[in-house]
């Protein structure tokens, strides 16, 4: 029988609604009701919650999670105080030792008295290590690494540093390698030894930024107190570099370019030649030496690079998220580059400190500016910033830690809503399966349904929600139609929709494709689009996955899973895990498709879309891509081979209180 989405509950307990149509109606969970339509941070959730699992990393296996149902009531407000000081200076640049020989160039920003003086009584300090040259482009720009005047002015001393090999540092650059993590320990080493400082230190950074701040923070530095943190990679090879096992030639370039250009902005090659010149000399030797070969074995499918081995490992600050000691505050966006980790990090430093997690509408960028705040009472980031400082610095009883444990932007409603934890304690896993007709539906095909054919070619998501993503919200800022509506980039897809929704359908966590598909080439990829269909015909994007078939092996100890299904497959894309691909024979491909939270309101309708390619995420490397060419995917849909899609349901009546409109 075919679910309309039009199926009606009794109303009774949650659990029992949650139960009925987990077993009957599935992705009818929608039209279920709470009798007392409490939201997802009433304190009555205990014993009701979702059955998850964490998922693992490459040295941990996946384990259950208790979810958290305290700081049910927490509400956002605004936060501020008055300044203390008129002004600020930085400090001409200053050089760290390292014990190898290397110097970090470091910007010491302190707050100015009512005379004119630079404040010489210790502070609290607000470190921030860079690899976008602190002292030029860092001293404007917050997301490369200018100090806020909003904290410095209200008795935060701010120290800016260049990491190893970048700016007017020595040393070599290697992207968050060893050598540079030795440096964040020197650097805070430094600082805590400063007459400026009290010994009480601050981690605070986006982006590259955020990600030498989680990197510290793991280190576990007695003077390091808290950290406020902004769109941190997680896992280098999943999150960006390599996606799916393709290999990122939109981004990742774009990346390692920025690093070099600021690396040459060097004033001492005119201040002090004999020190700027060679310094600025050896950051071209280490772009030649480094960047340029990292990109070329990745195109190349070089077995070092193209593979997740250590050279990845150790540049993943998920892999050392677990000895973080401090109170530490995180945000990401929803389409960020780093959108797959962020809430990951909170998942696993929950367990041992007070964490805070609010995720963003958009993208890298505008997420790292806070774009749309204030917005629903959230304010804007130094507000936050403040608090958290503030309490955990400053040991001010401000409420940081009675703030919303979880705050996400919910597209499609178009607000923040605050709940307990991540992932969602009332989320119920749904499988929805592609069917021959076209539709998605909660009944399991038939047999003899038809399959579907995609032509393997490299060049989808050329226009698409994707290039905004992976320009890192660049090309975001241009109003081209595809970035908001998936219609182009699903035009050589196959795609198959639910009927429109009796009720709000509300979708919160990761979520995976399971595929059945074959192809005549040597080997395949799959791009997996997830969109919100408005009535008019409009495909609002919510996420999307990437995966090669011959990489298709999953380490089922480390997958997560809702309510005992896989949700969140994690592939060891090592080499011995290649699996073969032989024409024309059929294979389940796992696809993992990047956390969301997104209501799909009633009358709309829930797309997945299945195509060869999205080359704004990734592309197969060269050799592998070449034979592909021109192949033929076959998708099926049949009783013997049930391609579906398996989602984290929410009951809508979490919304209820939030406003519309």
């Amino acid at each position: 029988m075919k679910l309309h989405f039009d199926i009606k509950r009794p109303e009774s307990s949650l659990r029992t609604c949650l139960l009925t149509c987990t077993l009957v109606a599935g992705i009818g969970l929608s039209a279920c009701k709470n009798n007392d339509n409490s939201n997802s941070n009433s304190n009555s959730l205990s014993g009701m919650e979702s059955q998850w699992t964490t998922i693992g990393t490459r040295e941990t296996t996946s384990e259950a999670s208790a979810p958290i149902v305290s700081n049910a009531d927490a509400v956002w407000s605004d936060y501020s105080r008055d300044e203390l000081f008129p002004d600020m200076v930085t400090l001409p640049v200053q050089y760290i030792p390292m014990s190898d020989g290397t110097s970090l160039a470091a910007y010491v920003t302190l707050p100015v008295d009512a005379a004119g003086s630079a404040v010489t009584s210790p502070l609290p300090t607000i470190l921030i290590q860079t690899g976008y040259n602190g002292g030029s482009s860092g001293q404007v720009v917050a997301i490369l690494g200018a100090p806020d005047p909003f904290l410095v002015k209200r008795g935060y001393a701010t120290v800016v540093v260049d990491v190893v090999g970048t700016g007017q540092s020595s040393g070599t650059w290697s992207a968050f390698g060893a050598e540079e993590q030795a440096g964040y320990a020197a650097a805070v080493d430094w600082v805590a030894n400063q007459p400026f400082s009290n010994g009480r230190i601050g981690l605070f950074g986006y982006s590259y930024l955020g990600i030498t701040s989680m990197f510290t923070a793991g280190q576990r530095h007695p003077a390091v107190k808290a950290a406020f943190i902004g769109v941190p990679i997680g896992d280098s090879y999943r999150d960006l570099a390599f996606t799916g096992g393709q290999v990122n030639v939109t981004f990742l370039p774009l990346f390692l370019g920025l690093v070099s250009t600021f690396g040459l902005i060097n004033p001492t090659i005119l201040t002090d030649p004999t020190a700027g010149i060679p310094t600025t000399l050896g950051h071209i030797g280490g772009a030649i030496d480094f960047q340029v070969p990292l990109l070329l074995d990745g195109l190349t499918g070089a077995e070092d690079t193209a593979y997740d081995v250590d050279f990845w490992k150790v540049r993943s600050p998920l892999e050392t998220a677990a000895q973080i000691d401090v109170p530490t505050f995180l945000f990401g966006s929803l389409q960020d580059l780093f959108q797959r980790s962020t809430p990951m990090f909170y998942e696993v430093m929950k367990k041992n400190v007070p964490a805070k997690l609010l995720i963003m509408p958009g993208q890298h960028f505008q997420a790292s500016f806070g774009q749309g705040l204030p917005a629903d009472d959230v304010p804007v980031f130094n507000q936050i910033a403040l608090r958290w400082f503030d309490q955990y610095l400053k040991e001010m009883p401000v409420g940081a830690d009675t703030l919303p444990n979880v705050t996400q932007y919910v597209t499609g409603l178009d607000h923040f809503v605050t709940a307990t934890d991540w992932p969602h304690p009332l989320a119920s896993a749904q499988r929805l399966y592609l069917q021959s007709d076209k539709s998605l539906s909660t009944d399991e095909p038939t047999a003899g349904g038809a399959p579907r054919t995609v032509i393997q070619q490299p060049l989808d998501g050329l226009c698409s929600v994707s290039t905004a993503q992976w320009t890192g919200g660049v090309l975001g800022l241009i109003p081209f139609p595809c970035t908001t509506d998936n219609n182009i980039a699903d035009a050589l897809s196959v795609s198959y929709q639910t009927a429109p929704m009796a009720e709000d359908y509300y979708i919160n966590g990761p979520i995976q494709a399971d595929i059945w598909m074959s192809t005549t080439a040597v080997d395949a990829g799959l791009s997996v689009r997830l969109s919100d269909v408005s009535p008019s015909g409009a495909a609002a994007p919510l996420s999307n996955g990437l995966q090669t078939v011959s990489l298709r092996a999953v380490d089922g100890s480390r997958s997560r899973e809702l309510d005992g299904q896989s949700i969140q497959p994690w592939h060891p894309f090592t080499l011995d895990s290649v699996m073969p691909v032989s024409s024309g024979t059929p294979v389940l491909v796992p696809v993992e498709i990047f956390a969301t939270s997104a209501m799909v309101a009633k009358g709309h309708s829930l797309r997945i879309s299945i195509g060869a390619s999205n080359l704004p995420q990734g592309t197969l490397p060269l050799p592998t891509l070449l034979p592909s060419l021109l192949g033929i995917i076959t998708v099926y849909s049949d009783a013997e081979h049930p391609s579906s899609v398996v989602l984290p349901v929410v009951p809508s009546s979490e919304l209820s209180t939030v406003p519309r409109g």
